[in-house]
């Protein structure tokens, strides 16, 4: 399928569009009312609420078509339909789960993989004459900003939690089911002995503090987009304070990911600024540097960073987790991979090894985690993980030489995706926000074409 066929995507400046002015209500209910949802228990699940209209939007056009690479995606996707015939199957080093648990777990990623699906073309497909560009980066500005301060509240109150709506009305033994319990249990931090002593890591409105950490790097190139651009008004002041607010679960999250990737969009943002201005733009550039780096330096940033590099206890499991997970993966299946994540045998040191009353910490995570990309090598094997990447390399080499606004956020939330799956799990809101992104790059390109052919 091709971007090319400019007359199916809609004709999206007719009239009769134009008066639609609902067009997009499901991202809007989605990210307004995000707050709503955690204290619901619905963060998770409202994403795929709200691709039910999504999907009967495409399903009711006569035509939908979709980007170029996207055939790659849908490799991938039958990959992960494949996949489920080795549910069952043996990983070497590993234990197989209960079964229940298992395509749990599985039909919880799949429907991901489809939502993310949807939203790409529901955005790609539905012009801006009905879905603005703008709309669609305040939404995700905003997001941040919910980010920032539900980042804020693990900070100051770090023990809160309390039983969401859907912990209340489910039964006793599917809410206390621990995979499920994490994602609709609202709690502001997770408590983690990362120091040597027990340290709150931000996590509100989300279900990890890995995921809040991906959250607010994928959510920060809309809003400094939304709220210091030319059409920004009264936002452009108050960002300012809510750029402070940020800062400080960025510093108490001990997230040396999101730290590593604020540093690479920093990088990216001066190599951005000087193609679109040359080096004149060092001018200014330099005195902004200067002010960014003293007030790091005045915070207690550089403390928890020499901190959290003197505690590197978890760098040497996670890489024999992912050497282990590639082995487990090349010996035992290695084109469609498992299918589901798989619970490591013993410990890397011994087979009898594994989490103790004194130190629950000994216990090696699962083969497929720490890292959507090992997710994927475990569960859909090399060939799936081919096609996974493919898809987003060829969507970024489309777009990384563009000098549109929104082309240069979508790079900058690919970039940041590209390093962020090898360390965490962007299965979730974070690959539908990169999804959106791709969605507007695509629809623009699409929509650009169309007016230097008229």
């Amino acid at each position: 399928m091709s971007s090319h066929n400019v007359a199916a995507a809609g004709a999206g400046t007719a009239p009769g569009q134009r008066r639609r002015w609902w067009a997009g209500w499901p991202l809007s209910v989605l990210f307004l009312g995000f707050p709503l949802w955690w204290v619901l228990g619905l963060t998770e699940f409202i994403f795929f609420i709200a691709a039910v209209p999504m999907a009967w939007s495409l399903i009711s056009r006569r035509t939908v078509i979709a980007p170029r690479g996207f055939g790659w995606w849908i490799g991938f996707l039958a990959v992960v339909l494949v996949s489920a015939t080795m549910l069952t199957s043996d990983a070497p080093y590993s234990t197989t789960g209960p079964l229940g648990g298992t395509v749990l777990t599985y039909v919880y990623r799949l429907c991901w993989y489809l939502v993310v699906t949807i939203v790409l073309l529901y955005v790609g497909n539905t012009s801006k004459a009905q879905l603005p560009t703008e709309r669609v980066v305040r939404l995700l500005g905003y997001m941040f900003v919910v980010t920032a301060f539900g980042g804020l509240l693990g900070v100051l109150a770090p023990t809160l939690q309390f039983s969401s709506f859907l912990e209340l009305v489910l039964p006793h033994s599917v809410g206390a089911n621990k995979f499920l319990r994490a994602l609709i249990h609202p709690a502001t931090a997770d408590i983690q002995n990362v120091l040597g002593f027990a340290q709150p890591r931000p996590r509100a409105p989300y279900a990890y503090a890995n995921s809040w950490g991906a959250n607010l790097s994928f959510y920060l190139p809309f809003f400094l987009y939304g709220w210091f651009g030319r059409d920004s008004g009264w936002r452009r002041l108050a960002g300012w304070p809510v750029l402070v607010v940020a800062a400080v679960p960025v510093v108490y999250s001990l997230n040396r990911g999101l730290w590593a990737v604020l540093v690479v969009g920093a990088l990216y943002a001066v190599v951005q600024v000087i193609r679109l201005r040359g080096f004149n733009a060092m001018a200014w550039l330099a005195p902004v540097a200067v002010v960014a780096v003293v007030a790091a330096l005045l915070s207690p940033l550089p403390n928890m960073i020499s901190e959290r590099l003197a505690h590197q206890h978890s760098n040497d499991r996670r890489s024999e987790l992912a050497f282990k997970t590639v082995e487990s993966t090349v010996k035992g299946s290695p084109l469609i991979g498992f299918g589901n994540t798989r619970d490591v045998e013993g410990s890397f040191g011994s087979i009898a090894g594994g989490a103790t009353l004194g130190c629950p910490a000994c216990a090696v995570p699962p083969f497929g985690t720490q890292g959507h990309l090992w997710l994927v090598v475990f569960t859909q094997g090399l060939l799936g993980t081919a096609l996974f990447l493919a898809f987003f390399l060829v969507r970024f080499a489309r777009h990384i030489r563009s000098r549109e606004p929104i082309a240069m956020i979508g790079c900058a939330v690919l970039l940041f995706f590209l390093i962020e799956i090898l360390v965490y799990d962007t299965l979730g809101s974070p690959l539908f926000t990169l999804m959106i992104a791709l969605g507007l790059m695509w629809r623009d390109e699409r929509e650009a074409k169309a007016v230097t052919t008229e």
